[in-house]
């Protein structure tokens, strides 16, 4: 362009935009969190899938009562101390050595509630609780003089059902399955009609106790087994009419 054309240069300035799509917004954290959440969610429950019984057992009994396993219960894992201050399965010790020594914790707990019923004081030698290879077992025994039931009879006695309530708040705190099992003597049941035997009685008796317990505190998942067996398990063998052969065992699973 020549000077003398008097004619001012055009100048174009361009601007580098954005573009409509520059700024999102905090939309896209959102859904990292959300995706993050899933992903623990979802290896949370691949966990759990890969533990045993009773650790699910456990998880399961946390979320519906908590308050069983914080305020002086144990954790959820086996050999776990209280809830509220962790310490988990000790080092070196199995899962069967922590069932065990949870099962021995459990007997401690039922025996020293036991004591603190006024009606224990006269039934405490027809009562036995020991560890044996199938887990706890709690027996009640009858004794010549006195039973548990009416003479019999499937009705439980005040003092029965005073003691199966402070068993069932024990063993409803615990993740373990539970068996109720009905004994007779070898004593023919006297009624007069013989359709009802003494089968029909230890069971009948197994099934009483069962239903205290459950409204008592024990989980009506944890009831494995009801059976009555008459006279087939003696106590004593070599002595069948003998009272103590006419019990209620409750069995408590090591898990």
């Amino acid at each position: 362009m020549s000077k003398g054309s008097g004619l001012q240069p055009i100048i174009i300035i361009k601007k580098k935009g954005h573009g409509r799509h520059g700024h999102h917004g905090g939309a896209w954290k959102v859904a990292y969190a959300d995706f993050v959440t899933a992903m623990m969610a979802f290896f949370l429950v691949m966990w759990i899938v890969g533990q045993s019984e009773e650790v699910k057992a456990g998880v399961a009994g946390y979320f519906r009562d908590p308050q069983a396993l914080t305020e002086g219960g144990r954790g959820v894992l086996p050999g776990a101390e209280n809830g509220t201050t962790g310490g988990g399965q000790p080092m070196g010790m199995t899962d069967l050595e922590a069932a065990k020594s949870a099962l021995e914790q459990a007997a401690e707990q039922i025996r020293q509630a036991l004591e603190a019923l006024p009606e224990y004081k006269d039934l405490k030698d027809q009562v036995e609780i020991t560890l044996t290879d199938e887990g706890l077992r709690i027996e009640l025994r009858e004794a010549p003089d006195d039973g548990f039931f009416d003479s019999g009879s499937a009705h439980v006695k005040p003092p029965t059902v005073a003691m199966l309530e402070v068993i069932a708040k024990q063993l409803g705190a615990l993740p373990n399955k539970v068996a109720v099992e009905g004994h007779t003597d070898s004593r023919p049941y006297s009624a007069v009609s013989g359709t009802y035997t003494n089968w029909e009685l230890s069971a009948d008796r197994a099934n009483a106790a069962r239903r205290i317990l459950e409204d008592s505190g024990l989980q009506v998942r944890q009831i494995e087994a009801v059976r009555g067996f008459a006279d087939t398990r003696l106590r004593k063998a070599d002595v069948p009419l003998d009272p103590g052969n006419r019990r209620i065992s409750i069995i408590v699973r090591r898990g």
